[in-house]
């Protein structure tokens, strides 16, 4: 309680006595930053609480109250989906941290972060080098102006070559445009699982005090312009239960008092009035109630009830808006549908268009990289990053009780100076030796072109110039290709002419003729036909797919039927039953096996893959009327 108290009062004063500074931390995927955010996090409250700033692994207990990946989802899948704030306390000062996610799909959770934050911290693993991710989010904080700070992380790896990983970023920067003082960027070393960081590499350190110092020396001072009139942009959307929808907003300039008025204003969009109802702060990753907020702080507004990203909040009707938060535009589509299979209604609350509708536009709040187009027959179509981008929304409402089924996803093509063009990846591949030349073929048969490639002791780096569609579908078979070893990152570069006809598929669909429960006897005598996606005891219906087939583009099974039972023994028929572990369908893998004339079927307790057309019959006559 009196720490909370304490606290209180410091944020009080903050205007006057503190100074403030904000960065947030980017990297490519699993290079750290949430383990460095955690880290960061534990030490100060340490130095609080304490008075020593203590270093070392983190144990689960700690984890359990300092950790960013609070989600569900992100705790599951090890990576960092949505970009979170939280804040420390340092030597008298207050550093806002936001941590945000590395995987491209969610790229554009990064794009309107950086418009918030004055420095970023850039991670690099020390071993990986740089990746095609660590060059978006590098491009896009140089492009605002902000001067880096580079963090080599994980130099106790076996494999690490710091030396090697800070060439390798001053070389990225430096294509990228970097201007002399940018160029001119601090460096340090860490091993963000311990909890230190150190200036050089002889250095000795036992915790993060060294890379917490260099903050308050490099990163510019947020708090000032106190003066002037209020004004602040929303870059981030929370929500209360009993508040409703709060604003997370960087406070540029002013003050203002819980039960003000403020003007919202967005460029080309007529100015509308909220007032206050509550002002919060943040502590670690708790939000703290205060009176007042000031220039330079990362704060959470309640009383504006349809506050969306890019609101510019001010005072001072004669203020213009600050510019909108501009996002890449989306790279692939797909179709969602009410669920008709003949299992709909079994599993999920929410079944109808309108449900389904009214969550989406929600969604379309604060997810600023989805674009959706709502059709008057129920039908919707979502634009999103990648797959992995729209896979984690359609999880995320399958868990909410959602009832839906969406159609395979295409690249969004356009037309640029009369010829049509489609997105194109780049491609960093790290597999063993052994695996290079069979990765080398399927993405050479994708229309990929390989641009680069260096072969280590062990490992090889090949970097690719591919087709979105010929990445799509290919990651499970690069797992199987690469027995679990190798690492396939990508990025969208760019537009470019359409490369024609890519086969991505080379396996039918094992259709079942049948609805009821499949049996352990049928399975067992399927199973040497293909890959199937079911287990014994799963319900199944008439037109499912079950499974893959490696002969025909078709293949009718009756995956219910039982073995015929009689009173008569006979050698041979007693054979025991051993099935193949199934290929079990998550919304990521059925995104990728599915073919154009099948649906995805998602329930909150089944992912499902099923034809359009359920019948042979009406397939049949499809077939015939083209």
């Amino acid at each position: 309680m009196w720490e909370d108290i304490f606290f209180f009062i410091i944020m009080w004063y903050s205007a006057f006595l503190m100074d403030i500074r904000n960065i947030a931390i980017i990297a490519h995927v699993d290079h750290g930053k949430t383990t460095l955010t955690d880290a960061i996090m534990r030490q100060c409250y340490s130095l609080e609480t304490t008075g020593v700033m203590t270093g070392g692994e983190i144990d689960k207990q700690q984890e359990e109250v300092v950790s960013m990946d609070s989600n569900q989802l992100e705790k599951e899948r090890g990576i960092t989906i949505y970009a979170k704030n939280t804040s420390v306390m340092y030597k008298g000062t207050k550093i806002n941290i936001v941590d945000t996610p590395g995987h491209a799909d969610f790229g554009s959770e990064v794009e309107r972060v950086l418009r918030s934050i004055d420095s970023v911290l850039l991670l690099v693993d020390a071993q990986e080098g740089t990746m095609p991710q660590t060059r978006f989010v590098l491009k896009k904080s140089l492009e605002l102006g902000l001067k880096p700070i580079v963090v080599i992380n994980k130099i106790d790896k076996p494999a690490s070559d710091p030396e090697r990983t800070h060439d390798d970023v001053f070389t990225l920067m430096m294509e990228l445009g970097a201007t002399d003082e940018q160029l001119d960027f601090t460096t340090v070393y860490s091993i963000s699982r311990q909890g230190i960081a150190k200036r050089t590499m002889k250095e000795e350190s036992s915790d993060l005090a060294p890379l917490l110092d260099i903050i308050l020396e490099k990163v510019p001072i947020a708090s000032g312009k106190h003066e002037d009139s209020f004004c602040a942009q929303v870059f981030n959307l929370g929500y209360d239960t009993f508040l409703g929808r709060l604003a997370i907003a960087r406070v540029y300039a002013g003050t203002v008092k819980q039960g003000a008025t403020l003007i919202v204003k967005q460029p080309d969009v007529q100015s509308r009035t909220s007032k206050i109802t509550k002002l919060f702060t943040f502590k670690g990753t708790e939000r703290l109630e205060i009176d007042e907020i000031t220039a330079g702080d990362i704060v959470m507004i309640a009383g504006i009830s349809d506050a969306t990203i890019g609101d510019t909040l001010v005072t001072d009707q004669a203020q213009d808006a600050l510019l909108s938060i501009a996002v890449d535009e989306p790279t692939i589509s797909l179709q969602l549908l009410v669920n008709d299979s003949p299992f709909a209604g079994r599993d999920g609350d929410f079944v109808t268009s309108r449900q389904i509708r009214e969550r989406l536009e929600r969604e379309l709040e604060v997810n600023v990289g989805l674009r959706i187009i709502f059709d008057e027959d129920g039908k919707m179509m979502l634009y999103g990053r990648g797959e992995l981008h729209i896979a984690v929304l359609l999880e995320v409402m399958r868990r909410e009780g959602y009832e839906m089924q969406v159609s395979q996803p295409h690249v969004i093509t356009k037309e640029i100076d009369g010829e049509k063009t489609e997105p194109w990846e780049e491609a960093v591949i790290d597999v063993p030796n052994e695996s290079s030349g069979v990765v080398i073929e399927k993405l050479t048969r994708r229309r990929g072109v390989m641009v680069n490639i260096h072969a280590g002791d062990i490992r090889t780096r090949i970097v690719f110039e591919i087709p979105t569609r010929g990445l799509m579908g290919y990651r499970s078979q690069f797992i199987i290709d690469t027995r679990g070893e190798g690492i396939l990152s990508s990025r969208v570069v760019g537009f470019r002419k359409l490369a024609g006809v890519i086969e991505t598929r080379d396996v039918g669909s094992m259709i079942s003729r049948e609805t009821g429960s499949a049996s352990a006897f049928a399975l067992w005598g399927l199973q040497e036909r293909g890959l199937l996606y079911i287990e014994p005891g799963m319900e199944v219906y008439i037109g499912e797919v079950i499974g893959n087939t490696s002969k025909g583009d078709e293949m009718l099974s009756s995956p219910t039927k039982g073995k015929q039972l009689s009173n008569v023994r006979a050698s041979g028929t007693d054979e025991a039953i051993t099935l193949k572990p199934a290929f079990v369908l998550t919304i990521e893998r059925g995104l990728e096996v599915m073919n154009d004339d099948e649906y995805l079927e998602i329930t909150p307790l089944h992912i499902r893959l099923r034809k359009k057309l359920l019948t042979e019959t009406e397939r049949a006559r499809a077939t015939r009327s083209k």
